[in-house]
């Protein structure tokens, strides 16, 4: 009663929550040192005052170490809710009430509390009608649960993204891999757990594009796991696997030979031995074919003038290929990223230039969400000098030449922008924060801020903020440094990235056909007539049409030089083949 009664005697009115009333905010993040005295004074959970703001779309608690429990009255109060971000708290063991249902909600994230169980009434919400129904990203990672909730599937039927990193589970629930429970699941991240067993059902896993179960227990890899149609990334590092080959195959090889020899069932099972491969036998004809092009012994039906030409150089390749290395402080905060060289951009033609930075926030927009799933930062190659450094700094300790900005710690540059960004959604009388909010958010509340460090220590790129002036992309750029980082997903770097090379392409061959154009004008001009044009004096004449773009391939390696991803690698830019030619 008396514990009743103090909770009643501090409940007094939070200004962020009457500001974002008066404003009719759509979005709202609490965060930071008063924050954890109003909740501690509240008993743990949050004010009921905040479940009447009906028209939030995106709520975010984070970093609060006295918030055990969410309340009662959020599911009631905030129907329209999309995004949930209650990350670095302390919710647990369970969630009591339940947080469902939340028919809007897409993305949820309890990554970094106490969460022991979600069993029903204490989870998620209800599996009859699902309490999540259009929830496609859950991220549950750097808790302590040792289960999942059986009617998880049923709970959230079109679950796209499931992190699960860094609890202590032994086994996923079967009803997890029921054939048809979750159509529409791409990622699936378990590393860090006690899993001692993956069952065969996972091929039922259709749209299932990455897979990561390193650092667990696993003795054995079922065969199935490679008959899942859509798989394309699988990390299995850091298991005690009895078959020694896959063992030492799954720490040195690319995903498609491993998932290969599984589906011939390992050394020694005989599964499919002496049967032919349908699918090894496309493998092999594709690249005959593939051959026949690059050496013109086959005739194309196409007009390869009409397609965009990638052509990958190789790490074995390169004489001197760029390296980006990743150090343990960036895990907790941003750890994907994805990097490659791009040579042979003309940014000078025409608006070329204002085509590709355009694009690139385009991407931004709607492929990376407003930069809250992934962020793409472009350099000037020559101004890069490697190896590179990936890595996390307090905010008072990084230090930045942000474009077009003077040197500033990346603390102080943060409120600035928020600043700037409060100043415009005024100025514009918004109801909705600008594009500017959504990603300023991301880093509130962390200890460490994502950087990406030169050899000469100088921070190139602050993600998801901005790029140093150092490395800024201008008309003369030909050769550049392309990354992409995301806390949440490498699937969705890739993607990002394919989408980025695709579009530059295109602006690159829009530019030079229109270096074509302007050249034979002027050799016409300035010709005498009857007379051909000078291929000595006429770059367009006999070159058989443009160069490929050259893609080279970047290692992201750890701080003892093992690889954790190459990019493209063989399973990347596999983009339309009647828009791009790929040379690898």
């Amino acid at each position: 009663m008396a514990a009743a009664a103090a909770v009643v005697a501090v409940s007094e009115p939070w200004p962020e929550l009457e500001q974002a009333e008066r404003q009719r905010r759509r979005e709202l993040l609490l965060t930071g040192p008063a924050l954890e005295e109003r909740v501690r004074a509240a008993g743990g959970r949050l004010p009921p005052q905040l479940f009447t703001l009906s028209l939030l779309h995106y709520l975010e608690v984070s970093g609060c170490g006295s918030l055990r429990e969410p309340g009662p009255g959020l599911a009631q109060g905030l129907p329209q809710l999309q995004s949930l971000v209650l990350r670095r708290n302390a919710l647990g063991p369970g969630l009591s009430p339940q947080l469902g249902p939340l028919p809007a909600l897409r993305v949820l994230d309890l990554s970094g509390n106490a969460l022991e169980a979600l069993p029903p009434g204490q989870g998620l919400g209800p599996a009859e009608p699902p309490g999540l129904p259009q929830l496609q990203s859950l991220n549950l990672s750097g808790n302590r649960l040792r289960e999942l909730p059986a009617d998880l599937a049923r709970c959230a039927p079109r679950l796209q993204t499931l992190n699960l990193t860094g609890n202590r589970l032994d086994a996923f629930p079967a009803e997890l891999f029921r054939p048809g429970a979750l159509p529409l699941l791409s990622e699936l991240a378990a590393a860090d757990n006690c899993l001692r067993e993956l069952s065969p059902d996972i091929v039922h896993l259709a749209s299932l594009k990455t897979l990561d179960l390193s650092n667990n227990q696993l003795s054995e890899i079922p065969a199935e796991l490679a008959d899942c149609p859509r798989l394309k990334d699988v990390n299995l590092r850091g298991n005690r696997l009895k078959d020694r080959r896959l063992e030492k195959m799954v720490g040195s090889c690319q995903t498609k030979s491993v998932l290969e020899y599984l589906r011939v069932g390992g050394r020694g099972s005989g599964r499919g031995k002496g049967k032919a491969d349908p699918e090894k036998d496309e493998s092999r004809r594709k690249k005959r074919e593939r051959k026949k092009r690059e050496s013109g012994e086959e005739e194309e039906e196409v007009d390869e003038a009409g397609r965009l030409l990638l052509r990958v150089l190789h790490v074995s390749e390169n004489p001197a290929p760029l390296t980006v290395t990743v150090s343990p402080e960036v895990r907790d905060v941003r750890p994907y990223i994805v990097g490659a060289v791009l040579r042979g951009m003309d940014l000078q033609a025409g608006n070329a230039l204002k085509r590709f930075l355009t694009s690139q926030t385009k991407l931004h927009e709607e492929l990376c969400e407003k930069r809250t799933a992934a962020t793409i930062a472009s350099h000037e190659l020559r101004a890069v000098r490697g190896p590179l450094l990936y890595t996390a700094r307090p905010p008072q300790d990084l230090k930045i030449v942000p474009l077009g900005r003077k040197e500033v710690k990346a603390r102080d540059l943060v409120r600035q922008l928020q600043l700037e960004a409060e100043e415009h959604r005024k100025q514009r009388k918004r109801q909705t924060v600008s594009g500017l909010h959504r990603y300023l958010h991301l880093l509130d509340g962390k200890e460490q801020y994502p950087c990406l460090l030169d050899a000469d220590g100088d921070v190139i790129s602050f993600p998801p903020i901005t790029n140093s002036e150092k490395t800024k992309i201008r008309k003369t750029t030909s050769d550049l440094f392309l990354e992409v980082t995301s806390a949440t997903s490498l699937q969705i770097c890739k993607d990002a990235m394919d989408a980025l090379i695709l579009k530059m392409a295109e602006i690159n061959k829009c530019a030079l056909e229109n270096r074509e154009e302007e050249a034979v004008s002027d050799t016409d001009t300035n010709a005498l007539p009857g007379q051909p044009p000078d291929a000595e004096t006429d770059p367009s004449v006999g070159k058989g049409g443009p160069a490929p773009l050259l893609v080279e391939q970047v290692r992201v390696v750890d701080e003892e030089g093992r690889l954790k991803v190459v990019y493209p690698s063989k399973t990347d830019l596999d983009l339309p083949a009647a828009l791009v030619t790929v040379l690898r």
